[in-house]
């Protein structure tokens, strides 16, 4: 079955619609101006586009059930895009600095530089209040590639605030080099910012367990609501997406019949999905003799 929540499509199909928005207004600032800054603020834009695209992509993949092939479903599918789309905020940045060089070597005279200012601004609101959507919206629905698209928008939103003010300050100053100077920031802004979305999208292709409070959650609910068993050992975590993996080895005396040892996993069961609703949960029962005398003690 597909664990996909529609909501999360929604909002990854509304970011290429404001994505293409907002490309088109920073576009219109750039040919109205001529700021190398604010072609690199379009530039920026342009990689928003294909993200979408590849967040969308991703997570109509994660949303199939699982299969033969893949048995434990999709959902590094958004990992993948997630990954992708940091490689693309680098090579945006790349670009950025090339243009930003051709600008130091000939600083541009800028043209009408308000009405770009404020076209430019203009699509910098409408980045900010959908920035905030996708990262909310993102952690809600626990969607890698979504938190991943919001945290690239807020690196543009804080880009293009300092661009507006450089170019601002450029068309006040009549220091045009200070147009490719906030171009160049701009790209180091981004190349920090994709490198972060990639380290954070590794950790999930590379079986990163759940975070430390989930882990104690998890096993608090084990100890509490394992009656009958002797202990719980070996307890492994990793998360893909909106799914949480979780095994472990369950203790119990050694004249436990089948019976009583499956309704005790069913409890537990239970109880954790009651915390974790996407969770997958695997349990190996042991006879008292495999006892370890650590990991998780039953109360």
């Amino acid at each position: 079955m597909s664990g996909q929540n529609p909501a999360t499509e929604r909002i990854a199909v509304g970011s290429i619609v404001v994505g293409l928005l907002v490309l088109g207004l920073k576009a219109l600032a750039w040919w109205v101006t001529g700021s190398v800054a604010l072609l690199s603020d379009a530039l920026e834009s342009t990689v928003n586009v294909a993200t979408a695209v590849a967040a969308l992509i991703a997570i109509r993949v994660a949303a199939r059930p699982a299969d033969k092939t893949h048995p434990y479903g999709h959902h590094k599918a958004e990992f993948f895009s997630a990954v992708l789309e940091g490689v693309m905020i680098i090579v945006a940045a790349l670009l950025i600095l090339g243009e930003a060089w051709r600008g130091f070597q000939n600083p541009p005279v800028l043209d009408a530089p308000w009405q770009g200012l404020g076209i430019n601004g203009l699509a910098s609101v409408i980045n900010a209040w959908w920035c905030w959507v996708l990262i909310s919206g993102g952690r809600r629905l626990r969607s890698p590639a979504l938190v991943a698209d919001g945290k690239h928008l807020l690196s543009d939103v804080i880009s293009s605030a300092g661009v507006v003010l450089g170019v601002g300050l450029a068309a006040v100053s009549g220091w045009a080099v200070l147009d490719p100077a906030l171009a160049a920031l701009v790209a180091l802004n981004i190349l920090w910012s994709g490198w972060r979305v990639m380290a954070s999208s590794l950790s999930g292709l590379m079986d990163e367990a759940v975070a430390e409070d989930t882990l104690t959650d998890i096993r608090n609910t084990i100890s509490d609501h394992a009656t009958g068993a002797i202990e719980a050992h070996d307890l492994r975590t990793r998360h893909a997406g909106p799914r949480t993996f979780i095994d472990f080895h369950l203790v119990v005396d050694g004249q436990t019949t089948v019976e009583q040892a499956h309704d005790i996993c069913d409890r537990v069961e239970r109880a954790l999905h009651q915390r974790l609703p996407d969770a997958q949960i695997t349990i190996h029962v042991e006879p008292d003799h495999k006892a370890k005398h650590s990991g998780v003690l039953v109360i």
